[in-house]
C-alpha cells in the first residue's frame, strides 16, 4: 500500500431518500454526477456540472428540473476537503442543498425571495480510484 496522500476523485453519499455520486474525471476525462431521489434519476457530465471552490468546501451543482415559465430546481453537493492514501476510502458527512429558483414570465410576480432552500444531511465515502 502506498503512503502517498491524494485527493479523492470519487464520492458516494446518500440518506434514506437520496443517492448521489460524483466522479471528478469519468468517461472521456469529464466529470460525472449521478442524482437519484424518490421521483427521478438523472446523470450529468462535463459542462452540465458546475464546480466552485469555497471556504467551506467544493460546491458541485447541477440543474435537476427546468420549466420555461416558472423557474428551475438545482441540487448542490458540498464536498469537504479530504486527504487519503491511494486505494483507500474514508467516510464523509456532508450536505446536499436543493434550491428552487422562482421566476415568472410576468415581471410583477418576480419580487421577494426568489430562491428557496432545502438542506439534506448526507453520509457516505470518498475514494481515490486509479484510472
Amino acid at each position: 500500500m502506498s503512503n502517498q496522500i491524494v485527493v479523492p476523485n470519487q464520492y458516494q453519499v446518500h440518506n434514506n431518500q437520496l443517492h448521489v455520486s460524483y466522479t471528478t474525471s469519468g468517461l472521456q476525462g469529464k466529470p460525472h454526477f449521478h442524482y437519484q431521489d424518490s421521483t427521478q434519476s438523472k446523470d450529468f457530465s462535463g459542462d452540465e456540472i458546475r464546480t466552485e471552490a469555497t471556504d467551506i468546501g467544493t460546491l458541485i451543482s447541477v440543474r435537476i428540473h427546468l420549466t420555461v415559465d416558472f423557474g428551475s430546481t438545482s441540487f448542490s453537493l458540498l464536498l469537504p476537503n479530504v486527504n487519503l492514501r491511494k486505494s483507500q476510502s474514508v467516510p464523509i458527512n456532508t450536505l446536499g442543498i436543493t434550491t428552487i429558483h422562482r421566476s415568472s414570465l410576468f415581471p410583477p410576480l418576480n419580487h421577494g425571495q426568489t430562491q428557496l432552500y432545502t438542506v439534506t444531511a448526507l453520509s457516505g465515502a470518498a475514494h481515490f480510484v486509479e484510472s
